[in-house]
């Protein structure tokens, strides 16, 4: 009686393990992204980030644009100021803080723009191809042989340069390499059997393109909208270093680096606030796209490289 119960415990047992559903594409990326440590650590940043800028109002001491010529150029650690003044008296912390609203927002809709033209192109494109594909592309050529600083400098300077003329410039000159990269996927995607299942169903063109063949070029996509934030922060910062972005009494990194070059023999400090932010956060999207990157590819493990080399030479016939 006790033999058949031990027999059928691990029957039972292989038989649950048979059961168990494997973890689909989306948890096997987390697992991969959360045991990679720059990624973790580019996203904690971030989210620390995201947070300053959401609660500006309520973390700020001060109002940003509040001038108070009596004490300026304060060091960092002054009573009531955490980072000090700038040269007009306003609370440095308080800009940095309202800052990050204008940077943060600025990266992400620029992104989100950018990917939503570009995805809108490159299926198109790579779903019917023929004249749709040649247009198209030629197109995206004679877009990317446009100097997008000048660009973006000319239609700044002529049209003002308001934070939604910023976010739609800068999103209009940005979208060609993400329509590139989904009109290849594209290209691969549609030759697979079950495009021509759905085509013998009945599903129409758009159907396809937007029901199956998305859900299966998202991956690269995410990776790519990720990344483009950091360049959008970027482009925006270059642009307000410049003169030609946000403007006073709106305030962003870019300006506070704009307004504190004056001041870099005598108080450098005003300029490495602004661009330690842009650096960290750049720095931060670009280890979660990595992290993303490396937790949607398939030929990624999350064993460790010691532990493989050991197994290969352990149980590998020839001892390499």
């Amino acid at each position: 009686m006790s033999n058949a119960v031990l027999e059928k415990k691990p029957a039972s047992g292989t038989q649950a393990a048979l059961d168990k559903r494997p973890d689909g594409p989306w948890k096997t990326a987390w697992k991969k992204f959360r045991t990679n440590p720059f990624a973790v650590t580019g996203l904690v940043i971030l989210s620390i980030f995201v947070i300053a800028a959401i609660g500006a109002n309520w973390f700020s001491p001060y109002d940003p644009t509040r001038i108070d010529m009596m004490f300026p150029n304060l060091p960092a650690g002054t009573d009531g100021h955490l980072l000090g003044t700038d040269e007009l008296g306003r609370d440095i912390f308080s800009r940095l803080l309202h800052s990050s609203q204008i940077s943060l927002t600025v990266g992400f809709s620029v992104a989100f723009v950018s990917v939503f033209i570009g995805t809108l192109v490159g299926a198109f494109a790579g779903y019917f191809g023929g004249w749709v594909d040649t247009i198209a592309m030629r197109f995206v050529d004679v877009m990317n042989s446009i100097p997008t600083l000048f660009l973006n400098i000319l239609i700044l300077a002529i049209f003002g340069s308001k934070i939604s003329y910023m976010i739609l410039i800068l999103a209009l000159t940005s979208w060609m390499g993400v329509a590139r990269l989904v009109r290849g996927t594209y290209l691969q995607l549609r030759e697979m059997q079950y495009v021509e299942a759905a085509k013998a169903t009945g599903v129409s063109d758009l159907g396809i393109i937007f029901r199956h063949l998305l859900r299966n070029a998202s991956a690269p996509i995410i990776v790519t909208a990720t990344l483009m934030v950091g360049g959008a922060i970027l482009s925006e910062s270059a642009l307000s270093y410049l003169g030609l972005g946000v403007q006073t009494p709106n305030t962003s990194w870019g300006l506070m680096l704009s307004n504190a070059q004056e001041f870099m023999l005598t108080d450098p400090i005003q300029a490495i606030y602004p661009g330690l932010c842009i650096l960290l956060v750049v720095l931060a999207v670009n280890f979660i796209g990595d992290g993303i990157r490396d937790g949607l590819d398939p030929r990624k493990t999350t064993i460790p490289r010691r532990r493989l080399d050991r197994w290969r030479k352990k149980f590998s016939k020839s001892g390499i």
